[in-house]
C-alpha cells in the first residue's frame, strides 16, 4: 500500500536546544553551539525535504486516514533538524501524538492506540530518512569536533 499524497511544506527550523528533547542528547561543553539550522533550512527548501518524502512514501506503512490526521495536526511542521558536530550527523526531533490524546480530544478521527502508534512510528522513520538525505546528499562540511588526545587506545 503506497500513499499517494503531496508532501507538506518543510518545517521552519527555529533555535531549540536539542538537549531539551526527551529523544535527543547532544554532547556539549557549555559553549555556544552552531546547530547550522539556517543551512539545513536552505537544504530542506532546496529539495531535501521532498526527496526524503518520496523515499519515505515508497515504504511508509501508514493508511491515508492516519496521514490525513498527521497533516490536520500539522505534525510535519513540528520537525526539528540540527547539526550534531560531536556525532558528525544531522540530528532530528520527530513530533508525535502525546500519550494523553484521549483525554485531550486531540483529533476527532483519532480513535485507537494503533493509529497513534502508527503515526508516531512513521514520523520517526521519516525524520531518520530526512536526516540521512541531508547528510548524504546535501552536507559538504566536516565535523569540527576533535576528541581529546588522552582517550585510551582500544586497538
Amino acid at each position: 500500500m503506497t500513499l499517494e499524497v503531496d508532501p507538506p511544506e518543510p518545517p521552519e527550523l527555529e533555535y531549540v536546544d536539542p538537549n531539551e528533547y526527551e529523544d535527543a542528547t547532544i554532547s556539549a561543553d557549555g559553549t555556544d553551539i552552531d546547530y547550522r539550522r539556517e543551512e539545513l533550512q536552505g537544504f530542506l527548501e532546496d529539495g531535501a525535504w521532498e526527496e526524503a518524502f518520496e523515499l519515505w512514501l515508497a515504504d511508509a506503512d501508514l493508511e491515508e486516514r492516519a496521514y490525513d490526521i498527521a497533516r490536520d495536526l500539522d505534525l510535519f511542521a513540528e520537525f526539528d533538524f540540527f547539526w550534531d558536530d560531536f556525532a558528525d550527523r544531522v540530528g532530528y526531533h520527530a513530533p508525535g501524538i502525546p500519550e494523553d490524546w484521549q483525554t485531550r480530544e486531540y483529533h476527532p478521527e483519532l480513535d485507537t492506540w494503533g493509529t497513534v502508534s502508527s503515526i508516531n512510528a512513521e514520523l520517526t522513520e521519516f525524520g531518520q530518512i530526512v536526516s540521512e538525505v541531508l547528510k548524504d546528499e546535501y552536507i559538504d562540511w566536516e565535523a569540527e569536533y576533535e576528541p581529546p588526545e588522552d582517550l585510551p587506545d582500544f586497538d
